[in-house]
């Protein structure tokens, strides 16, 4: 039985999760530093990894490729409707891991910790990771803890690092679109950004959406067992699926068209979005993905996708066509076109 979450020999109190903060002590490397991370971390973590208490992990080496993936995340603010900070680092790289068709399999968790911050809302945030990793069966097995001076942080910062292994004979990558290939989306667009604007502090407007952030490596796995041949999988996070489109078009050296009559974007999402003059296909997701395949695929892609919880609002939103200028295009409701560029500049900071 793991000894995570008790009070070892040596230490003089327990942590205080209801009424204490982190304290720079925390980050010394001393007595303090290693009680946080036995009663906070390994508590929620505790894996037969980081009961060895070493400065690394160490597992069997994988046959074939790997996929390795590393994001930072500085959120604002740190909860939100349908997650916060911890479950949403926790998506973030697993979903990055699952565009290249490869199952995720281990986990790195870096934390900068502000001083001050109440050890309650650590904890919270901790154990929002800890059911994330548990849910998606992919383990935090290794991590590290820096503690900043108050006034040098905001709150918490979380690093994730992901490995994971691809499939023989899957070939996922953003270079593959081409001219004919159809482009679907996994669900709706924007939910994820709205539901954060909604708690900034300057914006008075209310909605009922929650973030859509979620693991979609086993949404990723349901596809390829049907379309092993995906040319290209995306999250479509900060910049939205604007942006995304035209990483790709730029990757692959093709022109993208969409059709306006097909995106799937919630009522409550246009609404805001309308309010605050800006426009959904700039919005950050954390639980969608875009998929680009050869015609033949798209139907049976659809079907499947459709059918898994996380794709039951999938559609089939353009093709790629040809274009030298790589511009990404939308036909509009009316009939007209019009180009969907590059963001400039940066419309929605501290998003995920």
């Amino acid at each position: 039985m793991s000894s995570a979450g008790k009070i070892r020999p040596g230490y003089t109190r327990s942590l205080d999760l209801k009424n204490g903060c982190v304290e720079m002590a925390h980050g010394s490397g001393g007595r303090a530093m290693a009680q946080l991370i036995d009663q906070l971390f390994l508590a929620a973590f505790d894996n037969e990894f980081l009961r060895k208490m070493n400065d690394q992990a160490c597992f069997q080496s994988f046959n074939g490729r790997m996929a390795m993936s590393t994001d930072s995340h500085v959120v604002t603010p740190l909860f939100f409707p349908g997650g916060n900070i911890g479950s949403l680092s926790v998506h973030g790289t697993i979903n990055d891991i699952a565009m290249s068709g490869a199952k995720p399999c281990y986990l790195a968790a870096s934390f900068i910790l502000e001083e001050g911050f109440p050890l309650a809302d650590l904890k919270r945030i901790v154990d929002s990771m800890a059911q994330a990793a548990q849910a998606a069966q992919v383990p935090i097995v290794t991590g590290d803890t820096k503690v900043v001076e108050k006034g040098s942080g905001d709150g918490v910062f979380i690093t994730t690092t992901g490995i994971g292994t691809v499939p023989d004979g899957i070939n996922i990558s953003g270079e593959n679109a081409r001219p004919g290939d159809k482009i679907l989306v996994s669900g709706t667009l924007g939910d994820h950004g709205i539901a954060i604007l909604s708690l900034r502090e300057n914006l008075s407007f209310h909605t009922s959406i929650q973030s859509d952030t979620a693991a979609l490596h086993d949404l990723v796995a349901c596809m390829i067992a049907v379309a092993p041949n995906i040319h290209v999988l995306r999250d479509p996070t900060r910049g939205g699926i604007a942006t995304t489109l035209n990483e790709i078009a730029l990757q692959s050296s093709v022109g993208m068209m969409l059709y306006e009559n097909k995106l799937p974007i919630r009522e409550p999402v246009s609404a805001a979005c309308e309010f605050l003059g800006l426009d959904p296909l700039y919005i950050a997701n954390e639980g969608k993905l875009v998929a680009i395949c050869a015609p033949a695929d798209a139907g049976k892609l659809l079907r499947a996708m459709q059918v898994h919880p996380l794709g039951e609002n999938a559609a089939l939103i353009g093709e790629v066509i040809e274009d030298t200028h790589c511009f990404v295009q939308m036909q509009t409701r009316f009939g007209g076109k019009r180009v969907v560029d590059w963001l400039s500049g940066e419309q929605l900071p501290r998003i995920c």
